[in-house]
Order: structure tokens, then sequence, then C-alpha cells
């Protein structure tokens, strides 16, 4: 009998871990490399999933409009700080949408402000709320969407 309840107690054990595996990851964030990318403990670089973000200048190297930008904000918001991460639907180890601990979308947020565009790759409530967030960028006119070229170039 003491057998059992120790088999049974060690898949109960088992079981609990499996759905610890399965939620979001909350990591800390170390560094920000770019607009779209973030380094965090234990699981190194992680893009920003469903996003991209202008060049920022490296060395002598000149960046985009608005990369410089897009880096230091997305740094404001999450260098070293707790966040989750949630992996989008097609399932990328690489990418992930980042959420701070209030709940704020980052993705979206960045988003909104006009530093970053949709890549194309979002899909599901998360890529409709990208989608949505673009959308207001590009009516208010903000960030990369400030001229009428910008949204042609942006649109890529």
């Amino acid at each position: 009998m003491q057998i059992l309840r120790t088999v049974i107690a060690m898949g109960l054990a088992a079981a609990a871990y499996g759905q610890a595996i399965t939620r979001p990851d909350v990591v800390d964030v170390r560094a920000v490399v770019d607009g779209h990318t973030i380094d965090v403990t234990g699981r190194g670089r992680v893009r920003l999933a469903g996003i991209h973000s202008p060049r920022p200048p490296r060395g002598a190297i000149d960046g985009e409009p608005f990369g410089r930008e897009a880096r230091e904000r997305l740094e404001g918001i999450v260098l070293h700080r707790f966040v989750r991460l949630e992996s989008p639907s097609n399932g990328s180890s690489s990418s992930a949408y980042v959420l701070l601990e209030d709940g704020t979308f980052v993705n979206a947020l960045l988003v909104r402000e006009g530093l970053a565009r949709l890549s194309g790759r979002a899909a599901g409530a998360r890529g409709d709320q990208l989608k949505r967030a673009q959308d207001e960028a590009v009516a208010a006119h903000r960030g990369l969407w400030r001229s009428p070229t910008a949204t042609r170039a942006g649109s890529r």
C-alpha cells in the first residue's frame, strides 16, 4: 500500500511539474539588443514576435530612422525588469510576445507608438492587437508613419 501511495504522489508531482512548464516564462531582461530583440536570463536572445523595428546605429554604421528611438524606448520599458514571455502560435522558441507585470503588451506598445511595424508573422488574438496598434499609429501619423513616404517604406 505504501508503494502505491508513493507512485501516486510521484505521478501527481510529475503532472504538476508538467503544467508549470506550459505556463508563460517569467524572465529578467538583461539587455536590449535593438528595438525588437532582448536578452533574457535563462533563454538568451528573444525576438519580439510579430513586429520589426528599424535598425539602430552600430559603431560607424548609420541606422535607419527611428532605430535609435525604438531601442531606447524598449530599454526604458523592459531593461532590468521581469517580463512574461508568451510563445506565438507558430511555436517559435526564439520569438515571444512580451508582457509587463501589469499586463502591458510591449510588442503592441512599440507598434502603437510608431517605433515598430507588423512583420506579418503575428496571428490569433495577439496578432489582432498588433494590427489594431499599427492602424492607430498610421492614423495618428506616429513615428514611422509621420510622412507619406514612410508608410510605403514601412509596409515592406
